[in-house]
């Protein structure tokens, strides 16, 4: 559930400790969907909150300014464009950072969990691919 790591790392951790697949990718999936509908729906008043105080209101600008560099093709493309923002395993994407995306501009919850669920189910693929079937044997010795 960290926001950086997220399923991402939760996957090459596993597949670097030997955790089975089938496991590793429902704990990770799990643990990286559960705080999407919390940052849905209470993030939009957290950051209202926070803007009043000089100390994060900074802080309150960068996250918007972050969510702010999706904005055209967001605005385009909308769910698909959120569960590609979500999907592709690259620093500064994910679950999170599509959840501050669809509560910057003003995506209905309902509309917006399907398309990052489906988000991180992609992700999680790709991922999946690269740590259990791709590279295991590069960086990993799974032998023993």
């Amino acid at each position: 559930m960290f926001p950086v790591t997220e399923l991402r790392g939760g996957l090459i951790f596993s597949a670097w400790t030997k955790i089975p697949f089938v496991s590793a990718f429902l704990i990770c999936f799990l643990g990286n969907i559960l705080p999407v509908p919390f940052i849905l729906l209470f993030l939009r008043k957290l950051l209202q909150f926070l803007e009043r105080f000089r100390l994060t209101a900074g802080i309150v600008a960068k996250l918007e300014a972050k969510a702010r560099k999706a904005e055209k093709k967001i605005k385009k493309y909308e769910l698909l464009g959120l569960f590609v923002l979500v999907a592709v395993p690259l620093p500064g994407t994910g679950a999170w950072t599509g959840s501050l995306v669809a509560v910057i501009f003003d995506i209905q919850i309902k509309r917006a969990f399907p398309s990052i669920a489906l988000g991180i189910l992609g992700a999680g693929a790709i991922m999946a691919l690269i740590t259990y079937l791709i590279i295991p044997g590069l960086f990993f010795n799974f032998a023993d």
